[in-house]
């Protein structure tokens, strides 16, 4: 395994430059599954794990909870201690479910969400400790911009009071936009600025000009795209945490199709690419998107989920996968002209 380090000063931690996501362990993936995966990621030397608060309320209908639920059943069980750095989320739980009557669409479902007022992102911190069984969150995400109204201004200062306090280690960002990242660090002190990112990120360029119904008319908040790489290059001291890095297996799974912001000139050249240093190496694809990731000059730490041992297997041998520079410049180029 390799490491690196999040963070500086007192809430700095080294982490494992893999990180496991534990989105689905505890619904879609049963326990002893989910175990059975954790067991093999620690003795591969990894000590990075990711999951929210609001995992997985889509899977069985509830208001999430379920994956760090068993993740502290986990830690206690293997008698795991402060050698694992736990990630974890708020902001984005839905609190309940109500019928929409705007625009003329009666009987339709949506949600509440709980948003990222101070006083719920506390309470929330304290009930996530409860069910990882941890003292202090190693990292805590506000998983998206606040839904309510609450400006950022003020949830960023909640985060800080919570650093203050040492109920967390670190406040991370998910899914903003780059200014918001750069107004959260402006307005708090240096120990409690956001430290970590996390946004989807991979070999693949996405398009971003695609509203996203929820959080954005202006586009795709969640991509790590130029604005916000440019922005990492230049911020000494942040982290990016890639999500969705092997897009749910559509990078080797013909029958996972890619989504349609990859439908662009550009997808063909890379994957094209791709598919010329993965037979040169003897690598699957996977395995190639992790080793241009973790060899990127950029501070980037890619998420891996996995539904078995078998595919967690596959991200750990990318670890150990050197890349030419030569093919490292290919990839970069590839779709650029």
């Amino acid at each position: 395994m390799r490491y690196t380090t999040i963070g500086s000063g007192a809430g700095s931690r080294r982490v494992s430059k893999l990180a496991l996501g534990a989105m689905r362990f505890g619904t879609d993936t049963d326990i002893e599954t989910s175990y059975a995966i954790l067991d093999r990621f620690v003795e591969a030397g990894g000590t990075f794990v990711d999951t929210s608060n609001n995992y997985a309320y889509w899977a069985n209908g509830t208001q999430g909870g379920e994956s760090e639920t068993v993740l502290g059943r986990w830690r206690r069980d293997r008698a795991i201690g402060e050698e694992l750095v736990i990630a974890t989320k708020v902001g984005a739980r839905p609190t309940d479910v109500v019928e929409a009557v705007e625009n003329g669409w009666e009987n339709q479902r949506t949600r509440r969400w709980e948003g990222l007022a101070p006083e719920n992102v506390r309470e929330q911190a304290d009930r996530s400790r409860e069910r990882l069984g941890v003292e202090r969150l190693d990292l805590y995400y506000a998983h998206v911009p606040d839904m309510n109204g609450v400006p950022l201004e003020e949830y960023a200062a909640g985060f800080a009071a919570l650093v203050k306090d040492g109920v967390i280690g670190q406040f991370g960002l998910s899914n903003h936009w780059s200014w918001q990242v750069e107004r959260a660090r402006a307005v708090n002190p240096e120990a409690a600025r956001p430290s970590v990112l996390q946004y989807h990120h991979t070999y693949l360029r996405m398009r971003t000009d695609i509203p996203d119904p929820r959080l954005s008319v202006d586009g795709e908040i969640g991509v790590a795209d130029a604005s916000l790489l440019a922005y990492l290059r230049a911020t000494p001291g942040l982290t990016l945490v890639a999500y969705t890095p092997l897009l749910s297996g559509a990078y080797t799974n013909p029958a996972k199709p890619l989504d349609p912001a990859y439908d662009h000139p550009g997808t063909t050249a890379r994957l094209r690419v791709l598919d010329e240093v993965a037979a040169e190496t003897g690598a699957t694809r996977n395995q190639v998107v992790l080793a241009w990731m973790l060899g990127d000059s950029l501070p980037v730490i890619p998420l891996v989920g996995a539904s078995s041992v078998a595919q967690l297997d596959e991200s750990l041998a990318a670890v150990d996968l050197e890349l030419s520079e030569e093919q490292r410049r290919r990839l970069d180029a590839a779709g650029r002209s």
